[in-house]
């Protein structure tokens, strides 16, 4: 058995931290005598979410309680099904930052509804922690092939959402017109947002953010390319008062989608 570090052996003879404990073990040891939710042979009791390799040897991941034992895909589902948030994350990749991964986790943690990776396919997963098994990722070649798609898809939203409202005033229906003309509005005030810190750009923290939005973020340094700025409707900085110039683009990029969450959210259920 390997020895703990210096830091760690420490720490056990201190007798403190005490941790709790995270996840669960085999499902044998913590549901005894219970039926396992993958048994074919037992109609009554089967979920086809649950997955045998973490029903035998427990399941340690970082995912919410809820979750224990699921599958990924099922876990995905689960996520679309009860609904991710309007917004969007981009991440320009030029250089292969390693706040990419920490800036993909907590695009899960807010439920954005797509992550963007502009430039090479291969980036840094390591912060992610594996949270980009859960969230629908797509890559791009360039900032303008990016932007230029999603300008397609929010206007065909707006072309089906236009449709389900003109529907619903044929049949009279003046609470799903009204609705449906909301989403309407709401998508026709759809911006491209960089996240940036340049002359010019607005403070976040008196920025209405538009429900459907695409957050572009910057490596740590020397933050957007020129083209992503270009591309932007709005530029938007973190207000700071210390005497760095920038803070760190994982957590430039945390407050920022918790910006958006703070305006739009639903606390307890989804907007």
């Amino acid at each position: 058995m390997r020895e703990p570090n210096p830091i760690t052996k420490a720490a056990m003879e201190s007798g403190e931290p005490t941790f709790r404990e995270v996840g669960v073990g085999p499902w044998s040891e913590t549901h005894p005598g219970r039926p396992r939710p993958d048994d074919l042979g037992d109609p009554a009791n089967y979920d086809p979410r649950y997955d045998t390799a973490l029903l035998d040897d427990g399941d340690r991941r970082n995912v919410l309680d809820k979750y224990r034992y699921w599958s990924v895909p099922a876990i995905k589902a689960d996520l679309d099904a009860q609904g991710r948030h309007t917004f969007e994350v981009a991440i320009e990749n030029w250089t292969h930052d390693f706040n990419i991964g920490s800036m993909v986790r907590t695009a899960n943690a807010f439920a954005a509804a797509r992550v963007h990776i502009v430039g090479p396919h291969k980036w840094n997963r390591k912060g992610a922690l594996m949270t980009e098994l859960y969230q629908h990722i797509q890559h791009h070649p360039t900032v303008a092939d990016l932007v230029a798609d999603w300008h397609r898809r929010i206007a065909a939203a707006i072309e089906d959402t236009e449709h389900n409202a003109a529907e619903a005033a044929r049949r009279a229906d003046y609470q799903g017109t009204a609705y449906w003309q909301s989403e309407v509005d709401d998508l026709k005030a759809a911006r491209v947002i960089a996240m940036d810190i340049i002359p010019g750009a607005v403070p976040m923290e008196t920025y209405r953010f538009p429900k459907h939005c695409l957050l572009l973020f910057g490596a740590e340094g020397p933050g957007l390319s020129e083209k992503a700025l270009e591309l932007a409707d709005d530029v938007v900085y973190i207000s700071q008062f210390g005497s760095v110039r920038s803070i760190n683009a994982g957590a430039a990029a945390a407050v920022s989608m918790h910006a958006w969450i703070a305006q739009h959210a639903r606390i307890g259920g989804r907007a």
